[in-house]
């Protein structure tokens, strides 16, 4: 049965990125006769400048038709002074939000020839492979109401953290079924200290423990378990928590790899149809200078031929060139020690010639 795949490359490094995940792609649906139909459309500023809105409907509509999305990035400064909902950043909330993309994952791991790109010594960071689940859909960052109060003296601000039963319940079985799947251990992330919120947190995924006596589960409260990711990050196997939470988290562990721009992530609903994007951003600075690492951006397509698009072992190809085309040390600026390195159009042509060679 043919699948659908929306590619929105969006603005910034997102273009350069999303060109050289194509270049693979299209040679994967050729090399092994995938019945993929691909299509591209614009989002973010670049749909803003072209369309007015940063997520026309046409779009949004087509995103909901699709198997997977593979989205690039959005933002840059020409947008900083838009309004919040013709902002290039509101077309990733609104498609989370409207695809009901509520399990965020995002692995953070570490080639152990890259240890030297880690901010952190070799021994605390070597072998490093962790999974950060995040809630995607709830939390502080959607809670109603929220609010600038202006003629107020002084001016005040107010958001909602809330969350429901339901909603911890399946974010809680996402992490559990993925521990499962890995060495069985879950760390629970909350402030159950401080926070109504979290307390309810902690208790629906405490008393969902007992339906998976294979997985051992232990809480940690937000505030350490960012100070534990940097001083014994192994510690971890799989990490839950919610919107903000796991916002913050997922972003310190992939800096402890030594680069963002390696590491993808997948967004998925309840029947595994989903988003796929780097963990990076638009990266303005480097737009347009064939400098970007598209590492995230194509590992990100293996993640969606795994979860959404049914083929496992098409992803296992890109995996493992990838872990190859590090092993043979070709490096991109971000993760090189020297000024030795391939520039952005040169890393799909490596990988694709290593998947040829095996």
């Amino acid at each position: 049965m043919s699948k659908n795949i929306l590619v929105l490359p969006g603005d910034g490094i997102g273009q350069e990125v999303t060109a050289s995940m194509l270049e693979v792609l299209d040679f994967l649906i050729k090399k092994y006769n995938l019945d993929f139909n691909v299509t591209t459309m614009s989002v973010g500023g670049t749909a803003y400048n072209e369309f007015g809105s940063p997520l026309p409907i046409n779009v949004l509509e087509k995103a909901k038709e699709s198997d997977a999305v593979l989205f690039g990035a959005v933002g840059g400064t020409e947008w900083d002074d838009l309004d919040w909902d013709v902002r290039p950043e509101n077309a990733l909330l609104s498609l989370r939000k409207e695809l009901n993309l509520f399990a965020n994952l995002r692995p953070a791991f570490l080639y152990n020839e890259l240890s030297e790109a880690s901010p952190l010594k070799g021994e605390i960071i070597n072998n490093l492979d962790i999974l950060i689940v995040r809630e995607l859909t709830g939390g502080i960052y959607f809670g109603e109401p929220r609010e600038i109060v202006e003629n107020k003296i002084p001016k005040y601000a107010f958001n909602t953290m809330i969350y429901n039963e339901d909603e911890i319940r399946r974010i809680a079985k996402v992490a559990f079924e993925s521990a499962q799947k890995r060495n069985g251990r879950l760390c629970s992330v909350d402030k159950a200290n401080v926070l109504e919120v979290s307390k309810l947190w902690r208790s629906v995924v405490t008393e969902m423990s007992h339906d998976y006596p294979d997985v051992e589960l232990s809480h940690q409260l937000a505030d350490n378990a960012a100070m534990q990711l940097v001083l014994d990050p192994n510690q971890f196997d799989v990490i839950v928590a919610s919107n903000l939470f796991g916002d913050i988290l997922s972003d310190i562990a992939a800096t402890l790899t030594g680069s963002i721009g390696m590491l993808p992530s997948a967004s998925l609903d309840k029947s595994f149809k989903g988003m796929y994007e780097p963990c990076h951003g638009s990266a303005p600075d480097i737009a347009g200078k064939n400098l970007a690492n598209p590492i995230a951006m194509i590992s990100s397509l293996s993640m969606a031929l795994k979860f959404s698009l049914g083929e496992e072992s098409v992803s296992d190809k890109i995996d493992n060139a990838v872990r190859n085309f590090i092993k043979a040390g070709f490096r991109t600026k971000d993760i090189s020690t020297d000024q030795n390195f391939l520039n952005t159009s040169e890393v799909a042509s490596k990988l694709i010639s290593i998947i040829e060679d095996e």
